[in-house]
């Protein structure tokens, strides 16, 4: 499944392991990509970066995926989001959905789950 070349992904996990997997999957799948250790990180890249698609860690460490969701600089941007997390719990898909995510998955996922849902979410917007 090819991007349009010019879609650039954002990558936010405290995992570098799965930062590394996913810009791997992202750039073998012809998008280009950004990853971040922190929510923190990524938000200091807004507003001189613009990103297509953001795939968001809900836990994190200092700032979780809800804060980056609610974070006044992330909603002037208006990134589509896919959320990614390891605890599936139904309040917290619930919160995140509800802040505008375009997407949820547990990990593990099959890659091409993510490539599929990272696509629908950017024809969105």
């Amino acid at each position: 499944m090819a991007s349009p070349p010019s879609a650039l992904i954002a990558i936010v996990d405290d995992e570098a392991a799965i930062r590394k997997a996913l810009l791997r999957l992202f750039l073998a799948s012809g998008y280009e990509a950004r990853t971040f250790a922190s929510g923190a990180e990524f938000l200091g890249t807004l507003p001189r970066c613009h990103y297509d698609c953001l795939v968001l860690d809900v836990q994190m460490q200092k700032m979780s995926g809800l804060d980056v969701q609610a974070d006044s600089v992330f909603l002037k941007a208006s990134i589509p989001t896919v959320i990614i997390t390891a605890h599936d719990e139904p309040e917290t898909r619930r919160k995140c959905l509800a802040a505008g995510a375009e997407g949820f998955l547990c990990k593990p996922f099959d890659d091409s789950d993510l490539l599929a849902m990272v696509a629908e979410a950017m024809k969105r917007d």
